[in-house]
């Protein structure tokens, strides 16, 4: 009989290539908390819990924190040989702590992860076979070495800026830009518009405002934007997360899609949105929702309600991203998704996992993750293990 033996936590600090800005946060590194787990047959899973203050509210400190003390215990010697016992330690991830939808993905992916290693298979499979159990759509076709397609983010700044760093990513082969706006309403549609002359028409832009406009300025800009015939595909969370009726309000005076972000975490969200037609399309994040199956069960409600969607991520390195990956891989997303984030690591934390080739998300052929261990040495990363 396998068993899980042992959890850890580890806190690392990777730098960025280049500074990520938002209309919430300016930001060099990717700070987060890795967590492994490691069966009686030597296998280890991981999973990550970035720390994002302005959105999910946690830290490294209480991510590791509720890891070591709640997690944990209330995993360590479950047995783990077939889908009935991983369906057991899933539970007791989800049910042992209120919220700490990070700490609770980071474990969620690595018990996934270390599972599909023991089956032979890839987190992306696993994945598919809850959606396939609970009645949803069950996508076609082959899931090892699969090959996804990102959009890359364009951090805020100036019309110039922004112009000459699309300019670079399109060189880099990415054909969707995501566009970080909302810092300035006053200036956003002039370098909207700089984006769109530096890359022409037949690249795509989508719009993050990350809540940084009130109604009233989001229904001018928008509407400007679309008067202006930028070729907008999307505007994502124009206004403060918890104004869901604002969101609503914003959605029935703009002619241009409206995505929910920060405004959906889990079922209860997604559903006021549906049931407030507060948007068009939702972007699912580990980190908001806790785990894989709420992910799946999420996209699989939106599109049921005819909502388009994506899935996201945090400021997250290969580990994260890879269970990200992993998911849109078992339930396909209505768009191309956000999963640029483990792009801007200037290093990888992590030997294998996924890779990036352009525009394309490469997810390893070999079971699990495709995670093989740790690059960066002890010295260069403090650790907190529980």
């Amino acid at each position: 009989m396998t068993r899980i033996e042992t959890v850890t936590a580890t806190t690392t600090s990777v730098p960025l290539h280049t500074p990520f800005v938002t209309a919430l946060r300016r930001t060099t590194t990717t700070d987060t908390v890795v967590v492994t787990v490691t069966d009686s047959d030597g296998r280890t899973g991981w999973g990550e819990a970035p720390q994002v203050w302005q959105v999910t509210g946690e830290s490294l400190a209480g991510a590791t924190a509720c890891v070591r003390t709640m997690l944990s215990p209330a995993v360590t010697g479950l047995a783990l040989d077939d889908r009935d016992d991983l369906d057991v330690a899933l539970t007791r991830v989800q049910r042992t702590v209120a919220r700490n939808f990070g700490a609770k993905a980071a474990l969620d992916a690595a018990l996934h992860d270390l599972f599909a290693q023991s089956q032979g298979t890839t987190v992306a499979a696993v994945v598919r076979g809850w959606v396939a159990g609970s009645g949803g759509p069950t996508p076609d076709g082959g899931l090892d070495g699969i090959r996804l397609t990102t959009d890359v983010t364009l951090s805020a700044g100036d019309a110039s800026a922004l112009a000459d760093t699309a300019r670079a990513r399109v060189a880099d082969g990415f054909a969707t830009l995501k566009m970080k706006v909302g810092t300035d309403a006053a200036t956003d549609v002039a370098r909207v518009a700089a984006v769109r002359a530096a890359v022409g028409a037949d690249v795509g832009i989508r719009l993050d405002v990350n809540q940084g406009w009130s109604r009233e300025e989001a229904v001018e800009v928008i509407r400007a934007l679309a008067d202006a015939g930028l070729g907008v595909e999307l505007v994502e969370q124009p206004v403060v997360a918890e104004d869901v009726e604002g969101l609503a309000w914003v959605r029935e005076r703009v002619p241009l899609p409206v995505m929910a972000d920060e405004s959906c975490y889990g079922p209860f969200d997604l559903e006021r949105i549906i049931r407030l037609g507060a948007a068009d399309l939702v972007n699912v994040k580990l980190a908001k929702c806790g785990s894989l199956r709420t992910g799946a069960a999420l996209l699989h409600r939106a599109h049921e309600a005819g909502l388009g969607t994506i899935v996201g991520s945090m400021m997250e390195t290969h580990v994260g991203l890879g269970a990200a990956a992993s998911l849109v891989a078992a339930v396909p997303t209505t768009l191309v998704s956000d999963l640029d984030a483990a792009w801007w690591a200037a290093r990888s934390p992590v030997a294998g996992g996924i890779a990036y080739e352009g525009e394309a998300v490469l997810l390893p052929s070999g079971p699990g993750l495709g995670v093989t261990g740790w690059v960066v040495a002890d010295a260069d990363r403090p650790t907190t293990r529980a």
